[in-house]
């Protein structure tokens, strides 16, 4: 519901968002709230540099083209002082410009428009590489009772047997996978432009249960959190 915050837990990681474009630096802010993250915006580069002199960020999400300073150029300067992570956000598809922001020493770059679902798992993934990985998340394959869904191929599998997933399904096993064991809100999963009352997830993770649970009127492995989302029920 609009009027209900996400509870953030006191070490959350906290990420600058720094974009010239107001409705993505809302869309970015609300989003990655909602998925645990505090979340810093800025609208220039020298915004940006006030905030980097005052706060301390775990992620830099940084724009491409922005009027005066460009992102390319603040990363740049970052790095000289910083090994704080960054992902650039661009609109160039083309691979020099691509090339060009790694080489600034960015760790990934993400070319709009993008899926907030993939912005998502980007930041994960950048933070935990960060960290030195450590725990579920960091392995290639989580396990939950018989199964295994391997991160990087999107593949379920029981033993040796393949499960075959819809689009959706591995989706949404993909949510549940970067974070294993911790509640995903469901709006993480039924992205932002999803209309109010959409059943779409519902139908999704009914049909995700019926493959993986013994019983899915019963659910062990793929749990509903009341109020909040779903969490998978991941092997220590």
């Amino acid at each position: 519901m609009s009027g209900e915050r996400t509870r953030l837990a006191d070490d959350a990681s906290h990420l600058l968002v720094v974009d010239d474009d107001s409705r993505i630096r809302s869309l970015l802010q609300r989003f990655l709230s909602q998925n645990g993250y505090r979340v810093t915006v800025a609208a220039s580069a020298a915004e940006a540099r006030t905030k980097l002199d005052s706060l301390a960020f775990d992620l830099l999400v940084l724009d491409v083209m922005m009027p005066g300073e460009s992102g390319l150029d603040l990363a740049r300067a970052v790095r000289a002082r910083s090994p704080v992570p960054i992902l650039m956000l661009t609109a160039r598809s083309e691979i020099d410009d691509r090339i060009a922001g790694l080489e600034t020493g960015a760790d990934d770059y993400l070319t709009k428009p993008f899926n907030p679902r993939e912005l998502l798992l980007r930041v994960g993934g950048i933070l935990r590489r960060a960290n030195g990985g450590g725990g579920a998340a960091s392995e290639p394959e989580v396990r939950f009772g018989p199964f295994a869904f391997h991160r990087g191929r999107g593949e379920l599998k029981r033993g040796d047997e393949v499960i075959r997933l819809t689009d959706r399904e591995r989706d949404l096993m993909a949510a549940l996978a970067e974070r294993p064991g911790q509640t995903i809100p469901r709006s993480a999963i039924a992205g932002d432009d999803a209309a109010p009352g959409d059943r779409a997830v519902d139908v999704v993770v009914t049909r995700l249960r019926r493959k993986i649970e013994t019983d899915p009127s019963n659910p062990i492995l793929l749990q509903t959190v009341r109020g909040m989302g779903y969490r998978l029920l991941v092997d220590e």
